[in-house]
């Protein structure tokens, strides 16, 4: 899906908590990379890992329903065909995040539609909750460095 850099710019403001699925701090390694660079940016980095206990020195959670505390953004470094399950367990998720973000080069019309389906039967904007965005196909890193650490949003 294609979205605006002021739509991108405001969901990004929003943004506090991070749940880095496929995290891994092997260096030279993209999802290194990000992940560190979201943590300095001084967001709150939570790692997704089924095999991992603790990641760039936090602890980290094997899967997206067991973290224990709500999360604002969900970033992908999965292939995509594995973006569907985690599509569904995040609509299982008891405090649903505002955005569903599939990494560079990662694409899946399955997740889409999945959540997709959510948002016109079940996330209409009410007062206590918000559509889902879904982001393919870009980096966290690169838009946050681009529309709010710059400090100039493109529209």
């Amino acid at each position: 899906m294609l979205h605006s850099d002021k739509e991108l710019a405001v969901l990004l403001a929003k943004v506090k908590t991070i749940a880095v699925v496929g995290a891994k701090d092997k260096p030279g390694q993209p999802v290194d990379k990000v992940g560190r660079y979201l943590i300095a940016a001084g967001f709150r980095v939570i790692p997704v890992h089924p095999k991992r206990t603790e990641v760039w020195g936090l602890a980290a959670y094997p899967t997206l329903n067991d973290i224990p505390e709500p999360v604002d953004l969900v970033d992908l470094f999965r292939a995509a065909d594995a973006c569907p399950a985690h599509a569904e367990e995040f609509l299982r998720l008891s405090s649903r995040p505002l955005c569903f973000w599939m990494q560079s080069g990662i694409v899946s019309a399955e997740a889409r539609r999945i959540l997709s389906g959510q948002l016109t039967a079940v996330c209409q904007p009410t007062a206590d909750s918000q559509p889902v965005l879904v982001v393919e196909d870009r980096c966290l890193m690169v838009d946050h460095k681009n529309l709010l650490a710059t400090g100039s949003v493109h529209a």
